[in-house]
């Protein structure tokens, strides 16, 4: 703990060096890490802001209030409308490059306007190893990641985040609902809309770590490999296919793969592949 307690207090440092931030709140657990951090540090002169729009799941929402209030952090909500961007709802490969742009448009002249000379992100070590375009678009803006700064990583951030005593401290990752579309295919609300309804059904049955993903009509359930077996011995299908059908999907499947945290980023590497063949 010797050397997270370290990154601790580098961090600490360097929110004090600040001294006033604007923290790009999504209620994930790297945002909620920062955002803890810069509350014990600046207290008042820490603000969290929250982004609202059809790709965040109204439960992610309410957890995030929660979270700010048991943080104690100054917390508002702003609307953001990535969808209206042809560019965005398109759904290229560098789609997050477009959300986060709309993101941080909206954050810095919020910041400034406020009195906040910094934004700061949730952006953690391991994420600069991804395809992760939107974090071009934020330094773009001038945004700080202090995770990333420091080289903590996810797992850090985990451990830390109970050192702290934060109840989300092993929430799985949630990445924004258009990350459950294949590159190409237009985004709109109803498809978030379905997919967010799907997930949250299936995580009702007590389901933690999943993805559905939305290809076409079809929806594709994830889940961790070891959970297959037991899901399809236990669960009502019937009566599950029936739920999603209820929500627009006309096919359901279950991916015998399972779970990988950014599955339909395979395609970029086939591509790439390809190409050098």
């Amino acid at each position: 703990m010797t050397n997270l307690n370290e990154k601790l207090e580098h961090l600490k440092a360097l929110f004090a060096e600040m001294e006033r931030a604007l923290i790009a709140y999504s209620g994930g657990i790297d945002s909620t890490l920062v955002a803890r951090v810069a509350s014990d540090v600046l207290g008042d002169r820490a603000l969290a802001i929250t982004a609202v729009s059809p790709s965040l799941l109204p439960e992610d929402l309410e957890d995030a209030c929660i979270q700010a209030q048991e943080i104690g952090i100054a917390h508002e909500l702003v609307n953001t409308h990535e969808l209206d961007n042809p560019n965005y709802a398109s759904n290229p490969i560098n789609r997050c490059y477009f959300c986060k742009s709309e993101l941080h448009d909206t954050l810095k002249p919020l910041a400034l306007e406020r009195g906040y000379p910094y934004v700061v992100d949730g952006v953690n070590a391991d994420d600069l190893s991804d395809y992760r375009p939107g974090i071009q678009a934020a330094k773009e803006r001038g945004a700080r990641s202090p995770l990333a700064e420091l080289g903590i990583t996810k797992l850090e951030v985990r451990e830390l985040a109970k050192h702290l005593g934060l109840s989300c401290w092993d929430k799985p990752a949630q990445p924004c609902l258009s990350s459950r579309f294949p590159y190409g295919e237009e985004i709109t609300i109803a498809k978030l809309q379905r997919v967010g309804r799907a997930e949250a059904y299936l995580r009702k049955l007590g389901l933690k770590t999943l993805r559905v993903r939305s290809e076409g009509d079809t929806a594709r359930i994830e889940l961790p490999p070891a959970q297959i077996k037991e899901f399809v011995l236990t669960t009502d299908l019937p009566t599950l296919v029936e739920r999603l059908q209820s929500f627009g999907f006309i096919y359901v499947t279950l991916d015998l793969e399972g779970f990988r945290s950014g599955k339909l980023n395979q395609v970029l590497q086939l591509t790439s592949t390809d190409q050098r063949g």
